[in-house]
């Protein structure tokens, strides 16, 4: 069962396996996260038990096996996993994990072995990385599987939130000027992502409703909404319990939406609901990855567009914010973005509700009623007093993101990898660098071609100069950003652990025949400060790592590009400007490690194949087929 639905009776894992062997069932396993827990004593005869991350490895077995044969698969929904730790009936473990930004590739590995959607993109100067959601992670720890040493297990310690900021000063919120009439019944559809408390909106709207002697009906419309799935919740208000006789919102009937995610906001079954001149909406408008990023690295949210979609199926005056980022620097939790929406709403003067019976329905939850007390009294003040919230944010939030290589200029990129390929060799590899991107630069320039053909160069080549090798990936961890970062995200007294799969240190395959991760101590870090110093070995003689596979295979692609670049600008022309680019921007395809990358080396130099074929004999412009 999934949702932490209660099951009737007495139906445990060891009792079906019973009840499968009673029917005559011989070939049974029991797959579970943690098998140890089932002696065979407690199972029916002949069950074996695995973990759950042989899953495929078992139902590769069974199904050589001829007739019925039985898969007992035990694992508690993650999201509910995470509802019971919030509320105490389940051990919280004291272990969690970081990304290493500067180590990831952006391969996107980790979303594919973990499918988990707290695995959120990262924008920064070297592009798209990947971090986790400290917020939303159900310590599921599967993400770890992903085939990269940028991950990082820390057991012990806690997590450093963010103090929340003292509110005890808010002082009296003045009420809302309106609220709406309740005339007929008033339709709430509230949207967002499974596990991130979006349905406890729902039911506290109903239970303030029956606090003030009011009728509510709600219709959850979860489907298969586990944690990451799309979620919309159905809320009628209505005065009398005989005003409301069906639970669903009619098409073109909500009065207000509240959407943490603008995704699911502008969703087929939110639009529906929608009529531009009745719907008011309250959105956030805080980037939250979807499935499809799970499914593409580089997948594009395309914010631009759904706020389009957004404005015209809503009213005018409807409110786009980032509700997430005041959650965060005041409160410490990106969960309580639900909570300050709603205090928003209320303000606003679209809830037909007091906020005397919301607070009291918050208490009645019984989960951190302070922190979404204060969510709640929050959202009202970024309502009534939008400048007071900024001016409580200053000084909260101390990291300044750096630039994101989208944002960054041509210039502001040459001198950035620079200096960049400086630290990671030497500055003759730098100069190497940017003799070709000028070399590049000044054709463009000559042709009349613009910037995007140099500044694929200059993202591509220093890439490929760059490859992360052991010294590299030492060199990253021991450059202080790294310990910075473990400072910034915990107290206490912790350990580290990091998760690698050295090939001078072959550990044996996992359940996918890639080589087997292992967790080393904090006892690396030295090793890694003796590793990284000797980078200026890298290509010598004496690099004991430059002969291997990998590395051969790293300097191939570099002496290749060059090549690439060379013959390109010798066919430069209009007709022939879009392959280059596209050819010369092939290397961002290849990321990740081992496997990953051999892999996303073999997919580039498919596409190579087909773009050198358009380079010889270029298609027609566009324009010119036009005007054909």
């Amino acid at each position: 069962m999934t949702g932490g639905q209660h099951v009737d009776g007495e139906l445990s894992p060891q009792q079906i396996t019973f009840q499968l062997h009673s029917e005559g069932i011989r070939d049974i396993y029991l797959v579970s996260e943690n098998p140890d827990a089932y002696p065979a004593s407690d199972i029916a005869p002949g069950t074996k038990t695995a973990h759950r991350d042989q899953l495929d490895e078992v139902q590769k077995t069974l199904r050589q096996v001829k007739g019925a044969s039985a898969i007992v698969f035990v694992q508690t929904c993650a999201a509910e996993k995470r509802r019971r730790r919030k509320r105490g009936t389940l051990e919280d473990p004291q272990r969690r994990v970081l990304i290493n930004p500067a180590v990831c590739e952006g391969c996107g590995d980790c979303s594919v072995q973990s499918n988990c959607i707290s695995v959120e993109p990262l924008e920064t100067e070297m592009g798209r990385k990947r971090a986790i959601n400290q917020s939303t992670c159900n310590k599921d720890y599967s993400c770890v599987k992903g085939f990269c040493p940028s991950f990082v297990t820390v057991d012990g310690g806690k997590l450093r939130r963010r103090a929340p900021a003292d509110l005890g000063n808010i002082g009296e919120l003045p009420e809302p000027a309106t609220k709406p009439s309740l005339d007929r019944p008033y339709n709430v559809a509230v949207g967002g992502v499974g596990g991130t408390g979006v349905l406890t909106i729902g039911a506290l709207l109903g239970m303030a409703a029956h606090i003030e002697g009011k009728a509510s009906m709600i219709l959850d419309m979860s489907g298969l909404a586990q944690k990451g799935g799309a979620v919309l919740s159905h809320v009628r208000l209505s005065e009398h319990t005989a005003d409301v006789t069906c639970s669903r919102i009619v098409t073109g009937t909500a009065d207000l939406v509240i959407a943490a995610d603008e995704v699911v906001a502008a969703a087929k079954e939110t639009m529906t609901l929608c009529e531009s001149g009745r719907t008011y909406g309250v959105i956030n408008s805080h980037v939250i990855p979807t499935a499809d990023f799970i499914l593409n690295r580089d997948f594009n949210f395309q914010s631009r567009k759904v706020n389009h979609v957004l404005e015209t199926a809503l009213r005018k005056d409807s409110s786009f914010l980032d509700f997430t980022k005041p959650a965060e620097i005041l409160l410490g939790d990106s969960i309580a973005t639900n909570m300050m929406m709603m205090g928003y709403a209320y303000q606003k003067g679209l809830l037909p509700l007091s906020a005397a019976a919301i607070e009291q329905a918050i208490e009645v939850n019984g989960v951190a009623i302070k922190m979404n007390t204060q969510a709640f009294r929050l959202g009202r003040l970024a309502a009534a007093d939008p400048a007071r919230i900024v001016e409580m944010m200053k000084g909260q939030d101390d990291t300044v993101a750096p630039k994101t290589l989208e944002a960054m200029s041509l210039d502001e990129i040459i001198t950035h990898r620079g200096a960049l390929l400086t630290d990671y060799q030497d500055a003759k590899l730098a100069e190497r660098y940017r003799k070709l991107v000028t070399q590049v630069r000044e054709a463009a320039l000559n042709g009349g071609f613009g910037d995007e053909l140099p500044r694929a160069v200059a993202i591509n080549y220093a890439k490929l100069l760059a490859y992360k090798d052991e010294y590299e990936v030492a060199r990253l961890f021991t450059d202080g950003r790294f310990e910075k970062q473990i400072r910034d995200q915990f107290d206490g007294d912790f350990k580290i652990k990091f998760n690698l799969a050295p090939p001078i240190m072959a550990g044996g395959k996992d359940a996918l025949g890639r080589p087997k991760k292992r967790a080393f101590g904090p006892w690396m870090m030295p090793l890694f400060r003796i590793l990284a110093g000797l980078r200026h070995l890298r290509g010598t003689a004496l690099d004991i790592f430059g002969q291997t596979a990998h590395r051969r295979m790293e300097r191939d692609l570099i002496a290749g590009y060059e090549k690439d670049v060379a013959h390109v600008l010798t066919v430069l022309s209009p007709l022939t400007l879009d392959t280059a680019i596209e050819i010369l921007s092939l290397p961002d395809r290849i990321r990740g490690y081992g496997p990953v990358k051999e892999k996303s080396v073999e997919d580039a130099k498919a596409r190579y194949a087909q773009l050198a074929a358009d380079l010889a004999n270029p298609p027609p412009a566009p324009r010119q087929i036009a005007a054909e």
